[in-house]
């Protein structure tokens, strides 16, 4: 295969290369660092990667597969999760995902629902809220509508949107500095000045595309082709889609003469168009080779 790699560093928010970097035991002392930093408030000494796929014990239910679990040495768990790109309920998602870190500590015929403190970690590549929002961190915990009281403390919810942190300086936090790399780290051409401390040493080590062997070459220069032709065709679906859409909308309101109407078609014509899309989306995917079960994680 031609190698027409041109970046330094590799994009570590595919679902392999973030593993290699933060998802075993070589890299162990990156995720503690960059867990520190998520959250700082979390005493975390050591931790141990637990088994990513968890069924679910209902007959004919979703089970889950993490990007990366871990537990610290006080047992408390942490799923560390990445977006690439925005995603219908999302955070249903993460409440979906962390409910299985829960009830999995609870046995079956144990009189108490104890469990050790659970957090949720989405690292996103978009931006969920809007641009207007300068916040990069999003933090939920389960409180008190009317007066704010915690309901439990074993549960916690920590979303990063990476694009929003633009630039970095000297006085830039280091959990910003790592936004920024990691969503800028195909485009840098060396480590930036200001991130000398270790957790950056580690992770533009572990990014650095000469260090790979020459197989992980092959198969980075295939991922990333893949993720270009998935983006291309999403976003060429979706703009086909929406506009066999408003072509509905406008077609059909002017049938019928009235807003009404019109708003009709267009809401009728965008729901078929989006089920299009993944229909168009899926046949392209499974010709390229992806399981049923690769296919429907992607689209879902």
């Amino acid at each position: 295969m031609e190698n027409r790699i041109t970046s330094r560093y590799a994009n570590i928010l595919l679902d392999y290369w973030f593993k290699r970097s933060f998802g075993n035991e070589s890299g162990k002392r990156l995720m503690i660092l960059t867990l520190r930093e998520i959250l700082p408030e979390v005493d975390i000494e050591d931790i141990t990667y637990g088994n990513k796929e968890h069924p679910n014990p209902f007959p004919d239910s979703h089970g889950v597969i993490f990007d990366i679990e871990c537990t610290s040495s006080d047992g408390s768990r942490f799923i560390v999760e990445v977006q690439l790109a925005r995603q219908g309920w999302f955070m249903e998602r993460a409440l979906f995902y962390s409910s299985f870190a829960i009830q999995e500590q609870v046995m079956r015929g144990q009189d108490s629902y104890e469990f050790m403190p659970v957090y949720f970690i989405a690292l996103m590549d978009f931006e969920l809220h809007p641009s207007g929002d300068c916040r990069f961190v999003y933090r939920y915990n389960l409180l008190d509508i009317k007066t704010g009281e915690l309901m439990t403390d074993r549960i916690g919810y920590t979303f990063l949107e990476l694009p929003k942190v633009r630039t970095i300086s000297d006085r830039s936090t280091n959990l910003e500095k790592l936004c920024y790399a990691l969503h800028n780290m195909t485009v840098l051409r060396s480590r930036p000045p200001e991130m000398a401390a270790e957790i950056f040493e580690l992770l533009f080590d572990s990014a650095e595309i000469a260090k790979f062997t020459a197989e992980e070459k092959v198969k980075y220069e295939y991922d990333m082709t893949t993720e270009r032709d998935i983006r291309n065709q999403i976003a060429y679906s979706r703009e086909e889609g929406l506009a066999e859409g408003l072509e509905k909308g406008r077609a059909e309101g002017k049938a019928e003469g009235r807003a009404e109407g019109k708003a009709e078609g267009k809401a009728e014509g965008k729901a078929e168009g989006k089920a299009e899309e993944r229909r168009l989306i899926a046949r392209r995917l499974k010709e390229k080779g992806f399981s049923d079960e690769e296919v429907e994680s992607i689209l879902d």
